[in-house]
């Protein structure tokens, strides 16, 4: 039988950044709400006979600590492996897509190996090895758009529990971006206003050798995904299929365009321009550009790129 860890982070630890707000939030007005689900889980596995230990993080070192059970033998090029035969089951309770996130973070930056050092064992198309797989325990059963619904994920601490012990193991793709962070569903470019509407801004957008904006258009959104969520914004379809397991990441920005009208007066459209590709780039143009990124606030001012890692972590599908 599996030794499992229940991995909860400790609201307000910052492992999050920004991105549970509020998720977590709802959930302070009940301090007992993100226990039960993972006590639940708990109890679920201890019947079927596994050992388990909950652990709640409230720092990225308390993260690795628990990653670090799931290295491998020593290498003879001295790298740090994942064990591909581990006995030990890892679930991550988590109140938002940002938490899971700050997790597999953790797990590029245990496991990915430096550009010097790239062993001959490594999938031409990865900087990552194939990471442990992981279960998703959601602590905010009112989410409809979260990754783990997105993917038909079990959700109730029951189900995910029987998920692990059953070991199905779905592999997805993962982006990594040069910020030093990664991305396991998508990301939306641009801010809004006072009223929640969306701000122009310019800069170069470009997928691949495709350039979906050269600096010079004003865009209302860009979306890069891995997922579906980010797939709409302000009622406008951005991306077509988000699909976090077809080796590619899906763009799209949104162009407003005036349409002139004999004897009426003009009207506004939004053109929406779409690509697939490897990877994708966003140069600001104008100074500081606001987005988020699996629910997690952040801005750019220089160029930022996002690239495929197809099939790098996983998920306990059930």
């Amino acid at each position: 039988m599996y030794d499992v860890v229940i991995l909860s982070l400790a609201e307000g630890s910052g492992s999050c950044g920004s991105s549970c707000e509020g998720a977590c939030s709802a959930l302070e007005r009940d301090p007992c709400a993100p226990r039960v689900p993972v006590l639940r889980c708990a109890e679920a596995l201890t019947t079927a006979g596994a050992r388990v230990e909950t652990i709640t993080a409230s720092s990225d070192a308390e993260i690795d600590e628990v990653i670090a059970r799931f290295d491998g033998a020593p290498r003879t090029d001295g790298l740090t492996w994942p064990d591909a035969d581990s006995k030990l089951r890892l679930v991550v309770a988590s109140a938002s897509d940002g938490q899971l996130r700050a997790v597999v973070r953790r797990l590029v930056r245990r496991y990915a190996p430096p550009p010097s050092k790239r062993p001959v064992d490594l999938a031409e198309d990865r900087t990552v090895p194939d990471l442990p797989p992981l279960a998703i325990l959601p602590l905010d059963p009112s989410s409809v758009d979260d990754l783990a619904s997105q993917l038909g994920l079990p959700r109730t601490p029951e189900a995910v529990a029987a998920a692990v012990l059953d070991g199905s193991v779905r592999r997805l793709d993962l982006l990594r971006n040069d910020g030093g962070s990664v991305t396991v569903d998508g990301a939306l470019v641009g801010g809004a206003g006072a009223d929640g509407r969306a701000l122009p801004w310019r800069g170069r957008v470009e997928v691949d050798s495709t350039v979906l904006s050269d600096g010079s258009d004003p865009i209302m959104a860009c979306a890069i995904g891995n997922g579906g969520a980010y797939a709409s914004v302000d009622g406008f379809q951005l991306l077509a299929d988000g699909n976090p397991t077809d080796g590619q990441v899906e763009v799209a920005v949104a162009v407003p365009r005036v349409i002139k009208q004999r004897f009426r007066s003009a009207k506004v459209q939004m053109e929406v321009r779409r690509a697939r590709g490897r990877a994708v780039s966003v140069l600001p143009r104008d100074g500081e550009l606001p987005f988020l990124d699996d629910g997690v606030a952040g801005s750019l001012n220089r160029k930022r790129s996002w690239w495929t890692e197809p099939g790098a972590w996983a998920v306990y599908a059930g």
